[in-house]
């Protein structure tokens, strides 16, 4: 197992790095990443559609067609490896190991492990939380590629599985993140995205511009599931839910 894992990763470490002959690593990896998150947003979030294939098109614009075509496999690498194990932070260890961190400011992001081991210590009454209020929210307010949250909602899937309950986790976790720049950012929201996760990442300091009820929603990176019907009639019965308190104030 170890070693698919560590091939795997070689052969996207390969694929990568021939884009990076008249670019820099650390620009391919931008470049990367952000046509991966407006190939999701897009096909969900069409209020900010235009401006995010705006985005698009100019990284498209930079390549060639030998070297744009290694983007789709990159993506390709990227999901096969969360469907062959979903309990890792694929992009964030990508990153570490091609020695990305080295551009953006120093940035180094907390191994897997530690974050299982967090998320099994400080989420203990998860299911009387759901079973009582209908769903929870998970936070991270400096998220990065987002390996606390995926290793948070791993945790919360394995006490509801532990306690034979019939609910899917998808259908009963909301996980909002932020994180100050835009490329790890991103990352969090491609990982969760592929984990079926709703939820959204906002892009912003967290401490000078936190999330608040009226953002600017082009801030804002929602997840595909976000917009499914659990979600969508979830987010109506909350709407309502506020307009009643308000009237009773």
């Amino acid at each position: 197992m170890k070693k698919a894992a560590r091939c795997e990763h070689s052969d996207f470490a390969k694929k990568f790095l021939s884009l990076s002959d008249r670019y820099h690593a650390w620009q391919v990896w931008s470049d990367f990443i952000t046509l991966f998150a407006v190939a999701l947003s897009n096909t969900v979030d069409r209020r900010n559609f235009s401006e995010r294939e705006e985005m698009y098109n100019k990284i498209r614009d930079k390549y060639n067609e030998k070297e744009f075509n290694r983007f789709p496999e990159l993506i390709a690498d990227t999901v096969l490896a969360f469907e062959e194990n979903p309990e890792q932070d694929f992009l964030g260890s990508m990153y570490m190991e091609l020695e990305l961190g080295n551009h953006w400011i120093g940035q180094f992001f907390t191994p897997y492990d530690v974050c299982r081991c967090m998320a099994e210590i400080s989420s203990n009454d998860t299911v009387e939380m759901i079973d009582r209020e209908g769903y929870i929210t998970l936070n991270d307010c400096a998220c990065g590629a987002g390996a606390t949250l995926i290793a948070g909602v791993h945790e919360i899937r394995k006490q509801l599985e532990r306690a034979d309950s019939p609910l899917c986790w998808r259908n009963h976790v909301l996980v909002a993140a932020q994180d100050i720049d835009f490329t790890t950012g991103m990352m969090c929201y491609i990982q969760l995205s592929l984990l079926g996760c709703a939820g959204y990442v906002k892009i912003g300091n967290t401490l000078t511009d936190p999330m608040t009820t009226n953002d600017d929603n082009s801030k804002y990176w929602y997840t595909p599931y976000y917009f499914s019907d659990v979600w969508h009639y979830r987010r109506i019965f909350h709407s309502m839910d506020l307009l009643f308190r308000r009237d009773k104030e």
